[in-house]
C-alpha cells in the first residue's frame, strides 16, 4: 500500500492518467503506459495519482493498479463505482484514497456528482469498509447541501466537488457556479471534512478555483493529458502547477 504523506499546507495536484490508458486501448498493446506517465508527473510536481477503474475497463485495466502503486512515492488516488466489484478490487490494493464517482456505463465522462443523500444506505457500509481498511474514502458530489449534509452523515474525510457546471458556464453564470463550489467548500471545512475539486479544469479556469482558501487538492486529468499531446506531460504539468501556485 502507497504510504508517502501529503504535503500540509500547499494547494496539491492529482494527475489523473486515465486517458494515457485510453489512447493505449485504443489500439491494444502496452504502449503508451500508463506507469510512465505516472513516473513523469511524479517528477514534475505532482502531489497525487488519480486513476478511474471503470467497469467497462475503458481507461486502466486491473493489472494497472499495482503497477502504478509500485511506480511511485505518490498516493493512489482510486476512482470507482459504489459496487461490490469495485469495492473488492479496493480492499485487495489498498490505495491511499478512494474516490466514490457516479458511473452510468453509456456515459463519455463523469456526468455529475455522486447522490450520496440519495444512495445512502448503499454507501453507507462501502464508507464503513473502506474506512475500515484504512482507505482515505472520498465522495465526488455536486456543490449541493444536501449532498454535503449525507458525507457529514457518512462521515467521509474528504469531498470532491465537480466543477464541470462552472467550467461549462459562462459570464454570469460562472460567477454562480463559482460561488456555489466557494460556499459549500467553507461550509466542508467547517465540519471538518477537507474539500477538493475536480472536472473540466483547464489553464483558463482554474485559477479561480485554485483560489478559494479550504480547497486542498485538485485533481486534473483529460486536458492536461490533451495538453501534453501538444508540449509533452512535463510541461503540462509544470504550467499547471504553477498557475494554481499563482491563485494562491
Amino acid at each position: 500500500m502507497n504510504t508517502a504523506p501529503l504535503q500540509p499546507g500547499k494547494l496539491r495536484l492529482g494527475v489523473n492518467i486515465d486517458h494515457v490508458a485510453t489512447i493505449r486501448n485504443a489500439r491494444g498493446g502496452d504502449h503508451p503506459d500508463p506507469v510512465r506517465a505516472a513516473e513523469i508527473v511524479a517528477a514534475v510536481g505532482a502531489d497525487g495519482i488519480t486513476a478511474h477503474l471503470r467497469e467497462d475497463r475503458r481507461h486502466i485495466r486491473d493489472e494497472d493498479i499495482a503497477r502504478i502503486q509500485e511506480a511511485t512515492g505518490l498516493p493512489l488516488n482510486l476512482e470507482m463505482a459504489a459496487t461490490g466489484e469495485m469495492l473488492a478490487i479496493a480492499l485487495r490494493h489498498r490505495p491511499h484514497a478512494a474516490c466514490i464517482v457516479p458511473e452510468k456505463r453509456e456515459e463519455r465522462t463523469t456526468e455529475g456528482g455522486l447522490d450520496a443523500a440519495g444512495q445512502f444506505e448503499l454507501l453507507a457500509p462501502m464508507v464503513a469498509r473502506l474506512s475500515d481498511a484504512g482507505i482515505r474514502v472520498s465522495l465526488f458530489i455536486g456543490p449541493e447541501v444536501r449532498q454535503l449534509e449525507a458525507a457529514m452523515r457518512l462521515q467521509v474525510p474528504v469531498v470532491e466537488f465537480h466543477t464541470g457546471e462552472y467550467a461549462h458556464a459562462a459570464g454570469e453564470q460562472r460567477a454562480v457556479e463559482l460561488k456555489r463550489i466557494a460556499d459549500m467548500a467553507a461550509l466542508a471545512a467547517r465540519n471538518g471534512i477537507e474539500p477538493h475539486a475536480g472536472h473540466g479544469l483547464t489553464y483558463d479556469n482554474v485559477q479561480p478555483i485554485a483560489a478559494i482558501p479550504q480547497i486542498a487538492e485538485l485533481n486534473i486529468g483529460h486536458y492536461l493529458i490533451g495538453e501534453a499531446v501538444f508540449v509533452g506531460l512535463e510541461a503540462a504539468v509544470r504550467q499547471m502547477r504553477a498557475l494554481m501556485d499563482e491563485a494562491r
